[in-house]
């Protein structure tokens, strides 16, 4: 059998959200690999780069051309016998580099059992049957709205701007304040159902406005956010000041004016990531992306239910109904990541404080290594895994090596790597960065058993 180390040419995609020309990590990581259909034009916004097995843009072995999809299915060694079977011969996850100019759609991914029934009934819209858990990774820094915020917040906001309180409606939104009043964070059970249901019926509510009342009351909102500054919003909520809630709300109209999601950000968390701070995503839950580059790893789906902030095709009745409805603080969706053990650094990367650090989701389909080593010479010795990876390098130049197999491994190259592959990475520069997407199903619960 050849090694199982193959160097992809992964494709990208254009979408009118992506970075402009070189701004953009995904078409700089992009052209690094020689392609005859793609060179960066200065003047075309790149999104995203897609490493995997999705047929809506599958990666190829570069020197046969073949997909690597037909790959694996003909050799399942290359994914294991039992990831093969468990993922019907397709690679379980989607790794991408997103590079983002103004906001995606505000959105959530359905479970499994949605999806089915989702593709069933409109494959157009949705093109798969797969759910899509994700794990985003900041590699420049990021901002976005992820989860609902925690339910005083909201309050405080139907409280504090006025245009938000006559959007939604004054019985509406008595209604919400009322509902959760001494309970915002109680963790009972039948309080929890309770809280929930007032959460969808006030979000709804939002969501079912008609787009004449949208943007007269957004005129209002983007008048008050450039007059108050630090004032707006009642000086904001304890997790963000009113500046910046002023700042973000003239941001984002001035990308998609008088938008139902100028509204929706005073339910949802707003979040900064640094590079390297990372959250997760289950299927359901609502977020939209904003600004900055990110490494995203998801479950094989392409499914995407939106509802504001695109002029794609949107789907309210089905987002709102989908949606689990928890609400918690941001910091409970960021993740922490963790030494990953089954590394071997040489003492050249020890004593320059080299790291290989894991994002490790509470799903089967993947988790992530970023490895940083931070001299000439420095060396990372992957213990062999049950289970098929694949490796971008974000920064730097070395060398990866699967057995007597050794290529060269710089920013923007992409490497598939087989099951039992032991894997050696090996730094030429200061400051070579990879991140590897792999799945192992040992001691891995399926995502699916906790949806609904």
């Amino acid at each position: 059998m050849q090694v199982p180390l193959m160097r992809l040419q992964c494709g990208v995609n254009s979408y009118e959200w992506g970075k402009v020309g070189k701004e953009s990590a995904a078409a700089r990581f992009a052209s690094a690999t020689p392609s005859d259909d793609f060179t960066i034009q200065e003047d075309k916004p790149y999104a995203e780069l897609w490493m995997g097995t999705h047929p809506s843009l599958p990666s190829k072995d570069l020197e046969t051309q073949r997909s690597l999809l037909d790959m694996v299915q003909d050799n399942q060694a290359l994914m294991s016998t039992k990831i093969g079977e468990r993922f019907e011969g397709k690679l379980p996850f989607l790794f991408k580099v997103l590079s983002i100019r103004k906001a995606l759609s505000i959105q959530a991914h359905p479970n499994k059992k949605l999806a089915e029934q989702l593709h069933s009934k409109d494959p157009k819209n949705y093109p798969d049957d797969n759910h899509k858990p994700e794990m985003t990774i900041a590699i420049t820094p990021f901002d976005g709205l992820c989860g609902f915020r925690p339910l005083a917040e909201i309050s405080h906001f139907l409280s504090c701007v006025p245009s938000l309180r006559k959007l939604i409606g004054e019985s509406a939104a008595k209604e919400f304040q009322e509902s959760i009043k001494g309970h915002e964070t109680s963790d009972a059970k039948q309080d929890l159902e309770k809280n929930k249901k007032a959460l969808q019926n006030a979000f709804s509510a939002l969501m079912k406005c008609e787009k004449s009342d949208v943007v007269g009351a957004a005129k209002g909102l983007v008048a008050s956010a450039e007059r108050e500054g630090e004032s707006f919003a009642g000086n904001g909520g304890p997790s963000n000041g009113g500046k910046e809630l002023a700042d973000l709300i003239v941001r984002l109209n001035s990308q998609f004016e008088g938008d139902v999601g100028l509204f929706v950000l005073f339910f949802l968390n707003y979040v900064k990531l640094e590079v390297g701070e990372a959250m997760f995503l289950k299927a359901d839950d609502i977020h939209a992306y904003l600004s900055g580059d990110i490494i995203e790893c998801m479950a094989s789906s392409d499914n995407v239910v939106r509802a504001g902030f695109t002029p794609k095709f949107q789907d309210i009745p089905t987002l709102t109904t989908m949606l689990t409805y928890s609400y918690a603080p941001i910091s409970e969706q960021k993740m922490t990541p963790t030494d990953y053990p089954y590394v071997t650094l040489n003492s050249t990367a020890y004593s320059s404080a080299s790291s290989a650090i894991l994002y490790d989701p509470p799903i089967e389909e993947f988790s992530v290594v970023k490895t940083e080593l931070k001299k000439e010479g420095a060396k990372a010795t992957f213990e062999a895994i049950e289970g098929p990876s694949i490796v971008l390098c974000t920064n730097g130049k070395g060398k990866i090596s699967v057995g007597p197999k050794t290529e060269e491994l710089k920013e923007g190259f992409v490497y598939f790597v087989g099951a039992t592959a032991n894997l050696v990475l090996e730094s030429e520069t200061e400051d070579f960065i990879t991140f590897k997407a792999f799945c192992e199903l040992q001691g891995k619960e399926s995502s699916e058993k906790n949806e609904t």
